[in-house]
């Protein structure tokens, strides 16, 4: 279970992308292609990209499913911890205000989000 430096975004900027980042990692697809995708369904739900039923109901078209976890200690969950607890298949996890990409029970991301502690994830069905 590791951090592993990860960034699509185009520029390599560090911004406010993480979900972009995170569901071209699990989906294989670009960062463009994400973005775009994401664009027009927040155009036609006259949402923002980076809400969560927006992202999310572009993972259920792609054959996700959501799954909520204790975010409340001692029960709560980290990045790391999942990662551990799932060391196979391809997941979205989101914290309190990110969303982080794990494959193979190690996590991607542009900084060590491992000890963020998970609110749900998306795997696929």
């Amino acid at each position: 279970m590791a951090f592993i430096f990860y960034n699509a975004n185009p520029e390599r900027r560090s911004t406010i992308d993480c979900t972009v980042r995170a569901i071209s990692k699990v989906l294989g697809l670009t960062w463009e292609e994400v973005y775009i995708d994401l664009c027009i369904r927040g155009l036609f739900r006259h949402d923002m990209p980076e809400v969560n039923s927006v992202w999310g109901g572009y993972l259920e078209e792609s054959g996700y499913r959501k799954t909520l976890l204790p975010n409340v200690c001692p029960n709560c969950c980290t990045v790391v911890e999942f990662c551990y607890n799932h060391p196979v298949g391809s997941f979205l996890v989101n914290t309190d205000r990110h969303v982080v990409a794990i494959v193979d029970g190690n996590y991607y991301d542009t900084w060590d989000s491992g000890d963020q502690i998970v609110n749900y994830y998306w795997e696929k069905e």
